[in-house]
């Protein structure tokens, strides 16, 4: 059966014999649990949203699903943005030598997402994006899909092949870091006992959505650019790559949001997904990060503040240092230049708890600024917009009133981003005029006003800030240009 094939929990003869009605829809509010066994309860953790909104007929929906380091989230949106259901599950770690094996966590995942979706609105869904971590690195076969190795992670790091990288690659490139997939691929390629014709790389992302279709090989450019070294630009591999012996395992890729086919049939009829629902090319977690913001237009940039603080910045110009880790991914014709400091709201975990932030901050005067000057970081080392391995953490002296010292921790944050913003300003990129901010830092309104004033731009909390919202926005993207 195609249930014990995907190892999904649906009932496949209910959803392929389920009427609907003909009229209009109504999602309700509601709230559950997910009602596998309590081992796979304590596993899988679903909150899933159904929003009050109405569903005309022939209105179609556009489904994206954000993949992140502990889980997964999915939301449903119309054309116009509103949404219509979402939700979210934790990974269940099941494990496989010791090991968690991260193929079967994925893939048990997605289908379970899709299993969320309220049924009554999965035949109006007309095209899927699905986001994954940057740099998180699958070798399979592109006969089968099966993989020839496991994952390697986001934050894993191969320092044994960056060597090896490091003499083909131009200096300073993008790849020449032990944790990009460049460096990935090449440890598998030199510790492989075999190696076959059939390989290919893909992305989290890629591997995910070439379940729902059924091709494999197929990537985006955001998630090849930094990490594979795949150049936007004239959208094609550069031939120093291309001259290497493992250029044979590298994959097709298209622009984020290309429609690549149709659900597959066993998938589509598993789900009651419609006919013509398609599925398209995704992007990384960051990029869908962005898009979830609107910030459209060059100028209009985005500050994460999650366990570190990144910042990425609508340009009409490309923008490329590795001495100070600047970078552009391309989008459309303009280009999201960016970086990621080591800062943020890990230090603040570190020191306070939630409760402490939340009083402390209520203490602070944002419009007084603090005499403390700090570098906040968890360990030694930065990336930007200094690329110092051996940056000490700054945290002292600690004043005797803590919302003291969190107010000079917050604000020595805010200087580094305005060092970063003014950073990519000088390597040419189209000025900042507005910052939104995502992140669990952007629910502190007293840091947002110490953050307008050392910015001096306005910043305001993001709209949208999930992923997955992006990776919905990238949805209607491909089934606009499938029509």
């Amino acid at each position: 059966m195609v249930a014990s094939l995907y190892s999904c929990s649906c009932t496949c003869s209910l959803l392929l014999h389920q009427k609907f009605p003909s009229k209009s829809y109504n999602a309700r509010k509601s709230f559950s649990i997910n009602n596998n066994s309590k081992s796979e309860a304590s596993k899988l953790i679903m909150r899933s949203v159904n929003m009050d909104v109405d569903v005309e007929v022939g209105e179609k929906l556009y489904l994206g699903m954000d993949f992140g380091t502990s889980g997964a989230r999915y939301a449903l949106i119309n054309k116009e943005g509103e949404i219509h259901a979402e939700g979210k599950r934790e990974y269940p770690l099941s494990m496989s030598e010791e090991r968690v094996d991260w193929v079967k966590s994925w893939r048990a995942t997605l289908y379970s997402l899709l299993e969320d979706i309220p049924v009554s609105l999965r035949p109006f869904v007309a095209s899927i994006s699905i986001d994954g971590t940057s740099a998180t690195t699958m070798i399979v076969d592109r006969e089968t899909g099966e993989s020839l190795c496991r994952p390697l992670l986001y934050n894993e790091s191969c320092p044994e092949a960056l060597a090896t990288v490091k003499e083909v690659a131009p200096l300073n490139h993008t790849v020449c870091s032990g944790s990009s997939t460049l460096c990935k691929l090449v440890s598998w390629w030199h510790a492989a006992e075999t190696r076959p014709s059939s390989a290919v790389l893909v992305h989290q992302a890629d591997w995910l959505l070439s379940l729902l279709h059924g091709t494999i090989g197929v990537s985006d450019y955001n998630n090849a650019l930094k990490v594979v070294g795949y150049d936007p630009e004239v959208e094609s591999y550069p031939r120093w790559l291309l001259a290497q012996p493992y250029s044979s395992v590298l994959p097709l890729v298209q622009a984020p949001g290309t429609t690549i086919g149709y659900m597959k049939e066993n998938i589509r009829t598993c789900y009651g997904f419609g006919k013509d629902c398609v599925i398209c090319t995704g992007t990384t977690d960051s990029i869908a990060a962005f898009l979830a913001a609107r910030a459209d237009r060059p100028g209009k940039a985005v500050t994460s503040l999650g366990s570190t603080l990144a910042i990425k910045l609508l340009s009409t110009t490309r923008v490329e240092d590795a001495r100070f880790g600047v970078y552009s991914h391309r989008l459309d014709d303009k280009w999201l230049v960016g970086g990621a400091s080591n800062t943020g709201g890990a230090v603040l975990r570190k020191i306070f708890t939630d409760e402490q932030l939340r009083e402390l901050s209520k203490r602070i005067n944002p419009a007084q600024a603090s005499p403390l000057d700090y570098y906040p970081l968890v360990d030694i080392g930065e990336r930007f917009p200094s690329a110092d391995p051996n940056m000490e953490p700054r945290l002292q002296p600690r004043p005797e009133n803590d919302a003291d010292y969190l107010h000079g921790i917050l604000e020595s944050i805010a200087r580094i981003e305005a060092k970063g913003y003014t950073l990519l300003k000088e390597l040419g990129a189209t000025p900042a005029d507005e910052v939104f901010t995502a992140g669990g830092g952007s629910r502190n309104q007293k840091w947002i006003a110490i953050r307008q004033r050392v910015l001096g731009l306005p910043v305001s909390q993001a709209l949208h800030t999930e992923a997955a919202y992006g990776a919905a926005l990238l949805a209607i993207k491909g089934a606009a240009a499938h029509l």
